[in-house]
């Protein structure tokens, strides 16, 4: 009989590194054509020195029943040249010949770690092709695998008797290792870890778990022997800071933050001390945050909690460029922040950040409409407002703008207190005051009233003032905010505008937002995401709404199908200005042009869905397929004639990317095709003739002036191709 004794590990308890802060993407999207995205990806990749071995064209392991083929080449050294070598971060595969045969003892050794202690490496070739090129072929015997026959504890009747049976049944529920199954190494070092964790989330801060595992090779049986070491109960004690030598934050400030997770008298929780590092690093003043246990001491049966904190920089300054693209709409801007993280003391925080560009529509070719636009921000924010977990937050903003409906100057006004009693939820309710100043003709006809802009009569310039109380509630537990794999997010958002309020539109807009990511390997490399957003806007007594408050989608983070606010309802407008129109108002046609353009005009109905399949090829690149379906509809979902769900006004499209993963957030292309399901986008203009095919990229388009006058004849959201390409920094969701 021979023993396999992976022996006593430890775990190390609570939160063992610093948090950092991270660069956020920016959150407006970067659309560039196919060959800027190209480029600008090679960019980012490294070159490496090349060895002097054959390049490895193929490499084959045959006889693998029971363990994937791909497991096994992820954990050898040699690879096989991919089929995206051609990419400047693929590149290709060098055989050598030591490596070579390291790995064939490591395919033997991984499939010890699997059960199968019988394996073998039966045969391996390396076959030339061509002068400086290799195929490997590897032929392996599997065996039979150990199973485990018998699974022993020991340790656990040191529990505390009143507890002993309710803390021994959660702490050996559903382990990984489980009688009959096939013995793994990883399962068993998992078991450890979980059980080591759950003990010292019930108070246990110095468990340990070890044990050893016998395997009768000549019975393929494993018998478990687990030793547990649960130790003392403990509290929480003391709270002790570590910081800098002259400190401008006062540690009580800290303390405070970490009773917010963590009290004196409390049972031991590691969970608490990460939620507690998590709240001392969200003050926003360090950039470094450690929160960990000092010694127990067994006497008073109490742990003293550590908080080292290095302050970072009160005063920063950052400045950025970038430009958009896409088939309506192109733009250069450059960005700049300052802000003061101690203002006027108290750890009162004031931004500046601003944005200023030049923006063409439809582009810089065709200048039909081209100015500078610009916003300034100011904000200024109060920690610790009334109590702990509120913060006072105002804003003002100044922006001038550029759509494709319309142009607008503006100001907004955002006052109200954050309250965060959780560091994954939070309740903002505020005041917002919008006004505008609006100038668009959005009409093919002059007798055709605006009235898409919300203007009254026929004017094509007005000012619009919207003052409305917000709520918005956020349940974060994503894993990572920028890459997500793991968790989920919920979100509402609920306005009330006009009515006690004042304000030109009285109206109610709901937003939920749903999100669920859930990884579906061990390692994380393939991910599942999913999303889900509804919206609705009831104007009171069935009024006109303003253009600002409406619902638009498409574009890289919203329906892929479509370029940026593309899928809405739409107004035509002729290329040439005074052109004569002929026919009746219900009846209208244009008699020297042969097409119309189209302008975005929002809709008071929205809904989003997207399913996401993401799978990471290496450390840099992931691929992903999608589909996405998006609506936006002219009236709300309470009225009579709402949009229906899979009815001719939602939309459907299926699509594949490609990310880089850089330290802000995945370089992202994606490319969207629409199904051919359901209507035309609507028009508000009579006598609007949809093109006859919508084609790709402008390729197999077509129009006519005897082509459809119906949206029910037109293909699924004529006007606008059938196809999208968007680049951008961060995931779409």
């Amino acid at each position: 009989m021979s023993r396999l004794s992976p022996g006593k590990e430890r775990v190390s308890g609570g939160p063992s590194g610093y948090e950092h802060p991270v660069a956020a993407a920016h959150p407006r999207t970067l659309r560039l054509a196919t060959t800027t995205a190209l480029l600008l990806l090679a960019a980012c990749a490294t070159t490496q020195e090349r060895p002097s071995g054959p390049k490895v064209n193929d490499l084959t392991i045959q006889g693998t029943d029971q363990v994937g083929e791909g497991d096994i080449k992820e954990r050898i050294l040699t690879s096989e040249t991919p089929w995206w070598g051609f990419w400047p971060f693929g590149g290709p595969r060098y055989f050598d010949a030591n490596a070579w045969q390291a790995d064939l003892r490591r395919i033997q050794r991984y499939y010890q770690a699997q059960g199968f202690y019988e394996a073998e490496v039966v045969s391996s070739e390396v076959k030339p092709q061509g002068p400086d090129e290799v195929a490997l072929q590897v032929q392996v015997k599997e065996g039979e695998p150990t199973r485990i026959v018998e699974i022993h504890d020991s340790g656990l009747d040191a529990l505390p008797a009143e507890f002993r049976e309710e803390h021994r049944n959660r702490v050996l529920a559903d382990l990984p290792l489980k009688k009959g199954d096939i013995f793994r190494e990883a399962a068993w070092e998992e078991t450890k870890t979980l059980i080591e964790g759950r003990l010292r989330e019930l108070g246990y801060a110095e468990a340990e778990v070890g044990g050893e595992v016998q395997v009768e090779l000549t019975r393929q049986e494993a018998r478990v022997d687990l030793r547990i070491q649960p130790g003392v109960r403990y509290r929480f004690g003391n709270t002790f800071v570590a910081t800098d030598a002259n400190p401008q934050v006062p540690p009580r400030r800290i303390i405070e933050q970490v009773q917010g997770s963590l009290k004196k008298g409390d049972w031991y929780s590691e969970t608490a001390l990460a939620e507690a590092q998590a709240r001392v690093f969200r003050m926003g003043v360090f950039g470094a945050v450690k929160v960990n246990r000092g010694a127990p001491d067994r006497e008073s049966g109490t742990v003293p909690v550590v908080v080292d904190v290095r302050e970072a920089p009160f005063r920063s300054v950052r400045l950025g460029g970038g430009v958009g693209v896409d088939a309506a709409r192109q733009e250069v801007r450059v960005l700049g922040e300052w802000t003061h993280r101690n203002f006027r003391g108290g750890l009162r925080r004031f931004t500046v950040r601003g944005r200023l560009g030049y923006a063409f529509i439809p582009n810089i070719l065709d200048r039909s409409k081209a100015g500078p636009i610009f916003e300034v921000t100011t904000e200024f924010e109060q920690p610790r407002f009334l109590f702990r977990d509120l913060r006072l937050q105002t804003s003002l903003t100044a922006e001038r703008g550029l759509e494709q409906a319309y142009d607008y100057w503006g100001g907004k006004l955002k006052a109200g207190v954050i309250w965060q009693p959780h560091r994954s939820f939070s309740i903002f309710p505020s005041y917002n005051l919008e006004i505008y100043r609006l100038t668009g003709r959005v009409s093919a006809d002059a007798r055709v009233p605006p009235i898409v802009l919300g203007c009254e009569d026929a004017q094509e310039q007005c000012n619009q003032a919207l003052s409305y109380l917000e709520v918005a509630f956020a349940w974060d537990r994503r894993d990572d905010p920028i890459e997500p794999r793991e968790g989920y997010y919920l979100s509402l958002s609920v306005q009330k505008g006009g009515g006690p309020f004042f304000g030109k539109y009285t109206y109610v807009r709901l937003l939920p937002d749903m999100r669920y990511y859930r990884p579906l390997d061990n390692d994380r490399r393939l991910i599942l995401a999913a999303k889900v957003r509804l919206g609705t806007l009831n104007p009171a007594g069935g009024g006109q709404s303003s253009i600002v408050t409406r619902f638009f989608s498409g574009g890289a983070t919203a329906m892929r199908g479509f370029n940026g606010q593309r899928l809405s309802p739409m107004a035509a407008l002729p290329r040439t200005e005074n052109e004569p129109i002929v026919g009746d108002e219900e009846n209208l046609v244009i008699s020297q042009n042969e097409q119309w353009d189209t302008v975005p005009v929002g809709g008071n109905s929205y809904f989003e869905s997207s399913l996401e399949l993401r799978y990471q090829f290496t450390e840099s690149i992931m691929v992903a397929a999608f589909y996405d379906s998006g609506l936006v509809g002219i009236e709300n979902f309470g009225h009579s004639q709402a949009p229906k769900l899979f009815g001719p006004d939602h939309y459907h499209a299926l699509g594949v990317g490609l990310r880089y993963l850089t330290v802000v957030g995945p370089i992202r292309l994606d490319i969207a095709r629409r199904l051919d399901i359901g209507g035309g986008l609507p028009v508000s203009t009579p006598g609007y003739i949809y093109p006859d095919s919508g084609g790709c990229f402008g390729i197999g388009s077509s129009w006519s002036t005897n082509g459809p006058k119906t949206r029910g004849a037109a293909f699924a959201g004529a006007p606008d191709g059938q196809c999208a390409l968007h680049l951008s920094i961060g995931e779409a969701f």
